[in-house]
């Protein structure tokens, strides 16, 4: 199998806010958008994928409790203070990790949990000796 891209669809509960909190607090890029009215898709560009809010969901609690998205970023502490600057609540700031990953976690209008992620230069996602 050869995964040619990869996408995340997420239903929210009020479309607007959601593409509001993507697009303009998140600053994510659009890749496309279809369909008309306050619950046409909007598609973002996320690194080596894509995150689609299309539809509506009928959940009064919004989030899937299932659901995580995990965003990798170049600079945390860059990112929280331009997430903080934009008024986006951070649910935990930046920490270094038992593991050693830096991660930062916000949520979406929904509650769906992100976690920013930075993978600093010496850690084995990045850095692997005698390879």
């Amino acid at each position: 199998m050869h995964v040619l891209s990869s996408r995340v669809l997420l239903r929210p509960t009020d479309p607007d806010r959601s593409r509001a909190f993507y697009g303009e607090r998140l600053g994510l890029a659009v890749h496309r958008e279809f369909g008309t009215g306050p619950e046409r898709g909007t598609v973002y560009f996320l690194g080596g994928g894509f995150l689609e809010l299309s539809g509506r969901s009928d959940s009064a609690s919004g989030a899937s409790p299932d659901v995580r998205l995990w965003l990798q970023v170049e600079d945390v502490a860059a990112a929280h203070g331009e997430l903080a600057a934009g008024g986006v609540e951070i649910v935990r700031p930046p920490v270094r990790e038992p593991w050693g990953l830096i991660e930062m976690w916000i949520a979406d209008p929904d509650g769906t949990p992100i976690v920013l992620v930075e993978i600093p230069a010496d850690h084995p996602l990045r850095y692997r000796p005698g390879i």
